[in-house]
């Protein structure tokens, strides 16, 4: 069984302030039939996470009026169980050392490429398996 027939099944959240990256994770994620609901702001978040569970949860760290860490701390009760992978463009040991510590499985630092995604959602099939 290949990785999207692994995780089509899955519900995706992907918060991004950037359009072209919500756009073109939507756009990679259909293109393999798989699901993926996106918003613009953690606060579209957490009460999206309030009113359904995903199993994965990828996040920025730059968002307006609350940041990717503090989204983190929101929502660690809400969904301790999803997979949550922590977007960047700045890549520093503190905040990644931070965004572990509030439950982020993964980090990613921009630009990435959709291999990259692939790779990470490889390591999170085989850790529930």
């Amino acid at each position: 069984m290949n990785l999207f027939e692994e995780i089509r099944d899955k519900k995706i959240l992907l918060i991004d302030d950037d359009e072209s990256i919500r756009d073109s994770m939507s756009m990679f994620f259909l293109g393999e039939g798989i699901s993926i609901d996106t918003l613009e702001t953690a606060e579209e978040g957490v009460n999206a996470i309030k009113k359904q569970h995903y199993d994965i949860i990828i996040t920025d760290y730059k968002l307006p009026s609350m940041d990717g860490l503090s989204f983190l701390k929101h929502i660690h009760v809400l969904c301790p169980d999803s997979f949550k992978i922590f977007l960047t463009t700045y890549g520093n040991k503190e905040e990644f050392s931070e965004a572990t510590r509030l439950g982020a499985d993964e980090y990613i630092v921009k630009p990435f490429t959709t291999k990259l995604i692939k790779d990470v959602l490889t390591r999170f099939m085989e850790r529930r398996r």
